[in-house]
């Protein structure tokens, strides 16, 4: 079992999923992390202690123990489960039937290894300003898009076009498969690799739903990347980066247009003034 400070399960899923394990499941505030083979705990204790020195979690705790074998992965799928997000969103695994009421959008996600099945509030947070900022034909940008529940929920909501784009091979192989499952691969186009290696640009929302070093790091690029007078979402901070994202985005002629909060978590809107 593991747990951090601050708590966020879907970062941990993936950086654990890039190590020899079978499955994970998330509680309230800790997630249990299984393999049916030797898992080499220093492996883990490395990776954690790597997001201790970027200053990504300021602490964790690790408990170890032993358990009769069992398919992890199945019962990892057993605990997904079907989210309203807002009184128009809902995602739901495949493996769960939902039939929408009244003007419902469903998006269906099956996470496997990637960042984003919409239980963390950084998630939560993005999709209901989405919901308010997304019009039609607008053409959107999701950096760090792990599962590309993002992307799909964009032209889901009307956006004309979205690019999702990650590092992660998996999360494009991931995010391959999720717009497939909901039927939206001919405007989603899902992409691997960092946002300087793609010379798109002239979007009118750029998301990015990553970690505070990260979204520092990319201010000059998304600004490139973003049309005059655009606006972008950032979240995967915390109530305490604020005042560090808003004087570095200052920089690039950003000025806050909106925020949200969702317990300890928070997103951003910010708009290009010119």
């Amino acid at each position: 079992m593991i747990s951090t400070v601050p708590f966020n399960p879907d970062l941990l899923s993936g950086l654990l999923w890039e190590l020899n394990i079978s499955g994970i499941t998330e509680e309230d505030n800790f997630i249990k992390v299984f393999s049916d083979t030797d898992l080499n705990k220093n492996d883990v204790i490395n990776s954690l202690n790597k997001l201790v020195e970027t200053g990504v979690i300021e602490s964790y705790s690790l408990e170890e123990n032993e358990f009769e074998t069992r398919n992890w992965n199945e019962e990892w799928e057993k605990n997904l489960n079907i989210i309203k997000v807002t009184d128009r969103i809902i995602i739901k695994p495949s493996s769960k039937e939902y039939t929408p009421a009244g003007n419902e959008i469903v998006i269906t996600i099956d996470p496997k290894m990637s960042f984003g099945t919409g239980e963390h509030q950084t998630t939560k947070l993005v999709l209901m300003f989405l919901e308010k900022y997304i019009k039609k034909g607008i053409k959107v940008l999701d950096v760090g898009s792990g599962t590309a529940v993002l992307a799909i929920a964009s032209v889901k909501l009307g956006a004309e076009s979205a690019t999702a784009i990650d590092n992660d091979e998996l999360c494009f192989e991931n995010g391959k498969e999720n717009t497939s499952l909901n039927n939206v691969s001919d405007k989603v186009d899902v992409r691997t690799g960092e946002i300087k290696d793609f010379n798109e640009d002239n979007f009118d929302l750029i998301l990015a739903n990553i970690q505070k070093n990260i979204i520092l790091s990319i201010a000059d690029e998304l600004r490139m990347k973003l049309k005059n007078n655009g606006v972008i979402i950032l979240s995967g901070l915390l109530s305490e980066d604020e005042a560090d994202v808003l004087n570095h985005y200052k920089k690039y002629n950003f000025s806050l247009a909106d925020r949200n909060r969702m317990d300890e978590w928070i997103a951003l809107v910010l708009k290009l003034q010119l």
